[in-house]
């Protein structure tokens, strides 16, 4: 009769486990601030729905929060995550227009995308919406109200393109041009992609329709503004304040900076679409807010469709702690116009505590293009078949903190070998083994009284201090480098113990510590590594046979003599040398399809330096006919 695993009851009558360190599992009722706790309020920049993220986008954005709400919620912290598809604004209609579908059909057919990549790399939201709900209309019609009312808002006309040929003012993302800073020919109307600058459409030097090609006029339209000016000073004051209290990242207080310095003026938040949140005056019905001011209410709307208790996080400044991951080019929207437009309203938001941005992430030296297929995008990381936890582990160790970094295959095999495999892999499965083979799967009695052991354990505690200090920090990267370290200690323990089948034989009692110890050690590394490699700490607490436990402020021996571990299995298998050059050519580049460039690196609006333009004969894919252009037009709403 064929074997049966045991299930879970079975298993936990085995366990002799210390209860004060098990987490407890999330149940299904709504997670809210709870007075006098540390409430942690995470977001990561909301994608763009029309295209599939790249490496740049998740490591940008969405992983490197999931890491710092994973590590929050292993230290107790009662923490929120929060994110979602931005689906307003001229990319989707241009998208749509492209794919030859509705706009809303559009957003839903990459919602589905977005939300199974970021399913397969483990990011573990609270809740994944979406910017398209009556939630987003009516709090963002109350904000623009409030603002109006307490006269931060102004009417004026803007000089704008028009297309003659299909009659419509043309937004952003419909114009191209040459960029007037650096005379780059492909920029967009809102960003040049070679200089990074930022644009309005009226300033490119010949600029082109780009779903026709032809050269639109310049036309005058009304328009709403928020008047920044008049907010300069209060946003100035809790900019100096929060920076510093909140520990910002350098590139998003130089960046802050650079704008407050310069002088706020007021920005237009208006546009002529149909595709957006619609203005709530009478006068300019036919507009739709600007996707940037829009989208940030997207973290507010879309907790609103997880809780109708949303308020208590997002107007709760004195218990709520708001951390937000993006890219840099997110950082202004973010740090000035977003707070500045919660602050106009004079109500009592939850305001920006600290804000972790990236540089840019690149690709075996070249820029990420979905159009020229050069660079790994979501579903393609699934497609190679390794494993998430490898990709997890290389994005952060590898992620551009602050400086540009580079994704390189060469680079990504030698970690999964040289580190992952060598080290912490080597480390669980040879006492995984050993426990099996000479204990019979039984935890053996210990001590940890010999100056060998108490060395161990201030080591650990040192570097377990070092963690955690890096990590309330939101350093990242610096916190796994920590955590191989401790692994790293603990194979240099079993070397200095000379672990092997004499010692078992000779010195039982010693053999015995060393194991007991070392299986102590395994349960604190699926903790402190739980926030990078959940799937890892998953395999390793399986084959310890114990439930998920907390990152604690100090290493205590939490698992019993006598406790029955469970079957050990791999955690990382070695991958070939050969394989680099296989995935560079599957991966590498190839001949150029019709399809948008890639999306902003870290999940936002602008396109990043780490993503490629559209080609100069981009306007032959385009819309060909002044009558297929308006029937694709008229089919976006």
């Amino acid at each position: 009769m064929a074997a049966t695993n045991p299930t879970e009851q079975e298993l936990a009558a085995t366990r002799k486990v210390n209860q004060s360190v098990v987490l407890e599992p999330r149940g299904d009722e709504k997670i809210l601030p709870i007075k006098g706790e540390r409430n942690i309020l995470i977001t990561s920049a909301l994608p763009y729905v029309n295209n599939i993220p790249h490496l740049g986008n998740i490591i940008g954005s969405v992983l490197s929060a999931d890491v710092f709400a994973r590590y929050s919620r292993a230290r107790r912290y009662n923490t929120l995550y929060i994110c979602g598809t931005d689906e307003y604004g001229t990319a989707t209609e241009t998208k749509a227009i492209e794919e030859g579908i509705s706009c809303q059909e559009l957003c839903d057919k990459y919602y589905a995308h977005h939300t199974e990549v970021y399913e397969w790399f483990g990011i573990g939201f609270d809740y994944f919406g979406r910017t398209t709900t009556n939630q987003q209309t009516r709090i963002a019609q109350d904000i623009f109200l409030r603002l109006n009312e307490n006269g931060y808002l102004v009417e004026d006309t803007m000089i704008q393109l028009y297309c003659e040929q299909h009659e419509r003012f043309l937004a952003d993302r419909f114009v191209e041009g040459t960029c007037p800073k650096c005379g780059y020919p492909d920029a967009r109307g809102d960003q040049c992609d070679s200089c990074g600058q930022l644009l309005n459409a009226i300033e490119l030097v010949n600029p082109r329709c780009k779903l026709d090609g032809s050269s639109p006029i310049t036309k005058e339209s009304k328009h709403m503004f928020l008047d920044l000016s008049k907010l300069q000073g209060v946003t100035e004051t809790w900019v100096q304040k929060t920076s510093v209290e909140g520990k910002w990242t350098a590139n998003g207080i130089s960046i802050t900076q650079s704008w407050l310095k310069e002088g706020l003026k007021p920005r237009c938040i208006t546009r002529d679409l149909k595709w957006g949140t619609p203005v709530p005056l009478e006068e300019m019905k036919d507009k739709v807010f600007y996707v940037w001011f829009d989208a940030p209410i997207g973290y507010l709307s879309i907790t609103a469709n997880y809780t109708e208790n949303w308020e208590a996080w997002w107007k709760n400044q004195e218990d709520v702690k708001l951390y937000q991951f993006m890219g840099k080019d997110n950082v202004p929207f973010h740090t000035v116009i977003f707070p500045s437009s919660l602050i106009g309203t004079n109500e009592k938001w939850t305001l920006l505590h600290h804000i972790n941005t990236t540089e840019y992430l690149n690709y075996e030296n070249d820029k990420f293009s979905k159009s020229r297929n050069i660079g790994v995008f979501g579903n393609n990381a699934k497609e190679t078949e390794i494993p998430v936890a490898v990709w997890r582990y290389y994005l952060i160790s590898s992620r551009p903190e602050t400086n540009d970094s580079m994704f390189t295959w060469k680079e990504f095999i030698a970690k999964n070998n040289n580190e992952l495999l060598a080290n912490l892999g080597n480390f669980v499965n040879r006492i995984i083994k050993f426990t099996v083979a000479k204990y019979n799967s039984k935890v053996p009695t210990y001590s940890t009284h010999d100056i060998h052991e108490q060395t161990l354990i201030e080591a650990v505690n040192t570097q377990l201090a070092l963690y955690i200090q890096t990590l309330e920090n939101v350093k990242l990267r610096a916190g796994l480098d920590i955590a191989m370290e401790i692994s790293r200690i603990g194979n240099h323990y079993l070397q200095e113990s000379k672990l092997d089948n004499a010692l078992f034989a000779n010195n039982p009692e010693k053999c015995g510590t060393v194991i007991g110890v070392a299986l102590n050690l395994i349960y604190l590394l699926s903790a402190i590594f739980s926030p990078y490699m959940p799937s890892t700490s998953v395999s390793i607490l399986r084959q310890l046979n114990a439930p998920p436990r907390n990152i604690p402020d100090k290493w205590t021996m939490d698992i019993y003599a006598e406790h029955q571990i469970g079957k050990p299995e791999y955690l990382f298998k070695r991958i070939e040398d050969k394989k680099a050059e296989e995935f560079r050519i599957k991966f590498g580049g190839g001949v150029t399809t019709s399809g948008a460039a890639s999306t902003k690196k870290g999940g936002g609006k602008k396109k990043s330096k780490a993503t490629n333009a559209p080609s100069n004969n981009s306007s032959s894919t385009a819309v060909s006919t002044t009558a297929a252009t308006i029937d694709a037009i008229e089919k976006l709403n």
